[in-house]
């Protein structure tokens, strides 16, 4: 059977695959750690379970706004202004069923043949997949390991040309953990005034995750591109909440519409108890999410120390987010034998760094969303695995 060749260019979120294949050896018996999906280990906090239960249990049965119910976007704007003193009207705020729906709104809205859409490499994989797929040229913005896997706004600018509509920016960044300083984003800002043509999707999707003293600096607090600015966000990683579905954007008047109709055209509405399960997240307390950021952050710093003790292996410490993405050139594997190496022999589930781009090649990408102890049990085997095992 034939089908549409825009079909045909549908990428993959490998760490999916990975997953699958790991959760199939577990159910053979075998004991396998997972430091491959990006999934906190978490539960989610109780009074957001307990809102969304009562919403069941109140009646919340039925449709919704397709962007949301009022009292959330209003919550999301809220919140923004608390945590960053910028003003967002809850009337520019979608509330949508996950992260990557607005990924692919906004490449959608954009991207078209003769087109280019600039997205960071290493990056998610579904920002070429989805870039792929509408027929728009991919061009990679590279993520360097000598700049401890920030964004170069002298770089960023250099790949701009009169066919560019859109570019994706990440910080912090899945899967390097960079976390882009308020200086460079400054001058990439500075810059694009000189490219009105050019949109900009801001993923910052981990903005509460950051360590080292670190600030999330959002693209919302810079007025001069907010007329063409698009920023995804929502509740899986801060929450703990990825089964839930519950994301959120913030689109520009020119676009919120156009977002809207493809919120009523793809998904209807978004889960209505979800949404004031989200809506207790907002406005509830936040120990929760200061608890798992501090456990984060222990992890890391553990993973950053082990991971540097391996041979062949070394490991800039990251800002944000949960993974460490160590260069693993010298053990003289490539990265995705390794990866499957590690998982069929040792036990250890990690992402070869190509299923994250181009540029991924050399690097493995681990989280650290798991228990220390199964990390010290997992780069332990690790290590004992390059220790004796010679490169495929």
């Amino acid at each position: 059977m034939q089908t549409i060749a825009n079909f045909d260019r549908i990428g993959e979120e490998n760490a999916f695959a990975v997953l699958a294949r790991a959760n199939a050896l577990a159910a053979q018996g075998r004991d396998i750690i997972n430091l491959g999906i990006g999934q906190p280990d978490f539960p989610t906090p109780p009074h957001i379970v307990e809102a969304a239960v009562k919403a069941l249990r109140d009646g919340q049965h039925g449709y919704t706004d397709a962007t949301g119910i009022r009292p959330l976007r209003e919550a999301v704007a809220s919140d923004l202004h608390r945590r960053f003193q910028v003003e967002v009207s809850p009337d520019s705020v979608l509330i949508v069923p996950g992260g990557k729906v607005t990924m692919f709104a906004a490449i959608l809205m954009f991207g078209e043949p003769g087109a280019e859409i600039l997205y960071p490499d290493p990056g998610f994989p579904i920002y070429r997949s989805m870039i792929e797929f509408t027929g728009a040229t991919p061009v990679p913005v590279p993520i360097r390991e000598d700049k401890g896997f920030a964004v170069s706004a002298e770089e960023t600018l250099a790949l701009i040309t009169p066919r560019t509509r859109l570019l994706i920016l990440n910080s912090p960044a899945n899967p390097c953990g960079g976390v882009t300083p308020r200086a460079e984003i400054d001058r990439l800002v500075a810059g694009l005034a000189e490219h009105p043509q050019v949109a900009v999707l801001s993923d910052e999707i981990y903005d509460q995750l950051l360590y080292d003293g670190e600030q999330h600096v959002t693209l919302l607090d810079y007025p001069e591109i907010r007329d063409r600015l698009i920023v995804l966000n929502g509740w899986s990683k801060t929450y703990a909440m990825t089964g839930w579905r519950m994301g959120y954007s913030i689109w520009p008047d020119g676009l919120y519409d156009k977002a809207r109709k493809l919120a009523v055209n793809a998904w209807s509405c978004v889960n209505a108890p979800a949404q004031f399960g989200a809506l207790a997240a907002l406005t509830g307390p936040q120990d929760a999410v200061a608890e798992m950021r501090a456990a984060f952050d222990t992890r890391r710093k553990v993973v950053v120390e082990l991971l540097n003790a391996m041979p062949g292996v070394s490991c800039v410490v990251p800002k944000g987010a949960f993974y460490a993405f160590p260069n693993i050139r010298e053990t003289g594997w490539k990265a995705k034998p390794l990866a499957s190496a590690l998982l069929e022999q040792a036990g250890v589930a990690t992402i070869g760094g190509p299923d994250f781009g181009t540029l991924g090649e050399g690097y493995i990408r681990v989280s650290y969303a798991n228990s220390e102890e199964n990390i010290r049990r997992a780069l332990g085997r690790m290590q004992a695995f390059l220790a004796e095992d010679e490169p495929a």
